[in-house]
């Protein structure tokens, strides 16, 4: 009977951490899946590995025995280490594994057999599946749920948009819904691992980010951005046409209109996502535009009025 180096199975050093173990095995547990490998035999072989290594080094007091052992493990057992001491759980409980939904059960039939090098330190009794009757109990097992992000501009948050997101080796399409936001997480169901023994697959989270934009700020469903106007409009008075994301609209400027002050156009905003037909509100601040290079002719109405206006203030 051989040693196992299951640090060298896995991938990992010996000072690795649980973190590390437990994201070494699971690379491991997906790439040898044997739903991903039907009739390969290597890659069942592989799995097993994984699992029985993960079942050792994911254990804090399995992972110290097995340190302290090292490759003089069969002068302990001959002298009847550890594998007459109780390492087994009695009474066939269900161990998780990864973090993940698998176990032993899923991966060895239901009867947790691992290796014999295993048996040897550790007793035969590591997490089997039988009942009293000595039949195996296979439960299924809902899969892990997987996570993603996507990133999407604003002008496709508000208008919705088609995508395809790539899980591994699979593609999978999704349609965006107008009004996502930052931040939302849209959750694809039955995208996500799969289930073992006749159990529902995992889901696939997808958290979303809105790029930012030049022109406009978004505030929940509300959108705020500045709009020139010129002098001549800001005193008189008058109409100027506002483009927002799909449309433009004309917004009234009272006459005497002060640079920075802020007109809400309703409706103009963002689609709320759960009902696309309403919308928020457009928060538009007016940025007054000082005429520069004065025509001769212009630069003498300035003065005029500059004069008129000390005339009655006098």
């Amino acid at each position: 009977m051989d040693y196992k180096d299951y640090y060298k199975i896995l991938g990992v050093s010996k000072t690795a951490t649980q973190d590390e173990i437990k994201k070494a095995y699971r690379k491991l547990a997906v790439k040898y899946h044997p739903d991903k490998n039907p009739g390969d035999k290597v890659a069942e072989s592989k799995f097993k590995e994984a699992n029985e290594a993960n079942e050792v080094l994911s254990k804090p007091d399995k992972r110290k025995q097995y340190d302290e052992l090292g490759e003089n493990w069969q002068s302990y057992q001959q002298a009847g280490g550890y594998a007459n001491q109780g390492g087994g759980r009695p009474g066939g409980s269900r161990q998780q594994y990864g973090g993940g939904g698998f176990s032993t059960e899923d991966f060895y039939g239901g009867g947790g057999q691992f290796s014999d090098f295993f048996e040897s330190i550790f007793g035969g009794g590591a997490g089997g599946g039988r009942g009293s009757s000595g039949r195996s109990t296979r439960r299924a097992t809902t899969g892990e749920d997987l996570q993603a992000e996507m990133s999407i501009t604003l002008e496709e948050a508000f208008h919705g948009a088609s995508r395809q997101v790539t899980i591994g080796d699979s593609k999978v399409n999704m349609k965006l819904k107008p009004g996502v936001s930052e931040g939302q997480v849209l959750r694809l169901k039955g995208k996500g691992e799969p289930g073992r023994n006749g159990g529902a697959n995992g889901d696939l989270l997808i958290t979303m980010h809105i790029l930012p934009n030049n022109k406009f700020e978004r505030k929940e469903n509300d959108l705020y951005f500045d709009q020139q106007i010129d002098l001549y409009t800001a005193v008189l008075g008058g109409k100027i046409p506002v483009q927002g994301i799909d449309k433009t609209v004309n917004m009234p400027i009272p006459a005497g209109t002060d640079s920075n002050k802020t007109f809400r156009l309703k409706g103009l905003g963002m689609p709320h996502y759960k009902n696309p037909e309403q919308h928020g509100d457009a928060y538009v601040r007016v940025v007054i535009q000082t005429p520069k290079h004065l025509s001769a002719k212009e630069k003498e109405l300035f003065e005029q009025l500059a004069n008129l206006k000390a005339q009655q203030t006098a």
